[in-house]
């Protein structure tokens, strides 16, 4: 899953990158595809985005920043923590790494001041980079799963012939999102 999870946000990496040297390249449709993509999650207003080959990036730099943040603690992740471990951060953590992001979008939206390519990527990259350590535990903890086992509740439905011999059956239930709070976000 780790691998997975690394391999994909260095390919959405390339993919921001590739578009506008596609466009450079002479070759638009492929170009034209990766933006019309990206347009679905970042305004990608040119004076707000990193250029490469005269042509600005897929996404603006705000979220270039988060990917390319997400994408570095991913690959450095087994190196931070254990890829067996399913714990995440107590919750307040993604909200600090989440204000200076909303400050620096403050300041410009409220007219306070300009901010800058960099305040917007480093902003993101720290909230990318934290959302990792809880992104990553919960696709773990799904691979980590045995998912060979057969469904007792299944089977006990086949048994049985009632709704009240299938009330009866002692078949757990599944767990519910209250079953571990501390793993909630």
């Amino acid at each position: 899953m780790w691998l997975i999870v690394a391999l994909g946000s260095l390919g959405a990496i390339a993919l921001i990158l590739g578009a506008p040297l596609a466009l450079g390249a002479g070759l638009p449709f492929l170009s034209l595809t990766i933006y019309r993509a990206f347009s679905y999650v970042c305004h990608q207003i040119p004076e707000r985005s990193f250029f490469i080959a005269e042509h600005p990036f897929a996404v603006c730099s705000r979220c270039f920043g988060i990917y390319a943040g997400f994408a570095t603690a991913a690959l450095i992740y087994p190196f931070l923590r254990s890829l067996r471990s399913t714990e995440t951060p107590a919750r307040k953590w993604l909200f600090v790494a989440a204000t200076p992001l909303a400050i620096d979008f403050a300041i410009e939206f409220f007219g306070i001041g300009q901010n800058s390519h960099f305040s917007r990527f480093s902003t993101g990259a720290l909230l990318g980079a934290v959302a990792v350590f809880y992104i990553m535990p919960g696709l773990l903890e799904l691979s980590l799963r045995d998912w060979s086992r057969k469904n007792k509740v299944g089977r006990v439905a086949a048994e049985t012939s009632s709704r009240s011999e299938l009330l009866s059956q002692n078949v757990p239930a599944a767990p519910s999102d209250y079953s571990a709070p501390h793993r909630r976000i």
